[in-house]
């Protein structure tokens, strides 16, 4: 195959997974945090109701993306992908018509289980199979998927404003039907051996003990929950400040283009750098993010620094646990040991916004909560250092 044909396929697989990443984090998950006004003054359900359904499908997620990595290992992953895009949509039709709270759940527990075959993990591995440059194709792909918010949220408000959150919900299942039909239109069918299957002698259970992985493990751990613990809490945080609500909304926003801009940058500069130090920088500016958080005076231009250092280690972290993993580990077994280091992620993820929560709480304001994300930022980034000390 000429380099220009291998080219062409590596576009058609960037538009292909881009796009289908992009509308189905933004349909199955973005948009939820906007369902839960209209259910709770449909039903009188707690809001601690309705987010459960969000933690049960955190947890099925986790728990089936192992299985799922092994499938993609073993078979290539364009139907897993479809098969997972068109339960998703299945279940956000169900959820449409949903009228108890345990059938709610149970919907969302689905959910779960389509989100681990049709998300992040199986659409790297697929791309890390197929790709003749994974690393530049991932970076691609996250330039794309970094405006999943700024699209899917105006989208979901303005369709529950003028259609109602039922068939808001259907439309949205509507949309999620299309990243199953795109990915076979332009993925070909999965042939011969794929690229990360594990060899002979392979076994994943002793790859989750070795210090490598336990090390990735806990950066990425780490990276978790700041981000699940920072998407909860900002907002407060910020205006416990003292700024001005259009400064507190304005930095919030900031975020995106930030991440964006640092994702564009990687994918520009190709070849020239390696996953290594790329993840070195983004694990050192993540604390450093943290330590402005807890530093800076309430001033807006101070906390620009923060939203920027955070954004950027944010940007590229996300292309860290997808490109840097074959980078350190290599490409043998990569379904299975990236499934097992998503369900490493589950309960740092689950357990930041309570935490933190509590500290709130319990100091009678966030001053505690900079200094923990810069420790557990410090953490990851000592981690991340013994792992990139690896030679596959």
């Amino acid at each position: 195959m000429s380099a220009a044909a291998k080219a062409g396929g590596d576009a058609r697989l960037i538009w292909c997974i881009a796009l289908g990443q992009c509308i189905g984090w933004g349909t199955m998950f973005a948009v939820f945090p906007l369902f839960v006004a209209p259910m709770e003054a449909e039903f009188g359900w707690s809001r601690a109701a309705i987010n459960a359904a969000l933690t049960l499908g955190l947890l099925a997620s986790g728990l089936a993306a192992i299985p799922a990595g092994r499938l993609v290992d073993r078979h290539g992953g364009r139907w897993l992908l479809t098969l997972g895009a068109w339960g998703g949509a299945v279940a956000l039709a169900g959820w449409s018509a949903v009228q108890s709270l345990p059938l709610f759940w149970a919907l969302w527990l689905a959910m779960g289980l389509a989100q681990a075959a049709a998300l992040w993990g199986p659409a790297m591995a697929v791309v890390v199979a197929r790709a003749r440059d994974p690393a530049r194709a991932i970076a691609g792909i996250t330039f794309v998927t970094g405006f999943t918010g700024t699209i899917f949220l105006p989208l979901g408000a303005a369709l529950i404003t003028n259609l109602g959150w039922r068939d808001a919900l259907l439309v949205l299942a509507g949309l999620q039907v299309l990243p199953g039909l795109l990915t076979l239109w332009l993925l070909p069918p999965d042939t011969g051996r794929p690229a990360t299957a594990a060899a002979a002698g392979f076994s994943l259970l002793r790859a989750v003990r070795g210090p490598t992985f336990l090390a990735l493990a806990a950066c990425f751990s780490a990276h978790a929950f700041i981000g699940t613990g920072l998407a909860a809490h900002a907002i407060p945080l910020l205006r416990e400040r003292g700024l001005p609500e259009a400064s507190v909304l304005l930095l919030v926003a900031l975020h995106g283009p930030f991440q964006v801009a640092a994702r564009a940058m990687l994918f520009a500069l190709g070849g020239r750098v390696t996953m290594r130090g790329v993840g070195r920088l983004a694990t050192l500016l993540l604390p450093l993010a943290m330590l402005v958080l807890a530093l800076a005076p309430p001033e807006f231009e101070w906390l620009v620094l923060y939203v920027l250092a955070w954004a950027v280690a944010d940007g590229l972290m996300t292309i860290i646990r997808a490109a840097g993993v074959v980078e350190i580990l290599g490409r043998q077994g990569y379904g299975a040991i990236t499934g097992a280091l998503g369900a490493a992620t589950v309960l740092p993820r689950m357990a930041a916004p309570l935490l933190l929560a509590l500290i709130w709480e319990g100091a009678g304001g966030y001053g505690p909560v900079p200094w923990l994300l810069a420790g557990l930022g410090l953490a990851g980034a000592a981690a991340f250092t013994v792992a990139a000390r690896v030679r596959v």
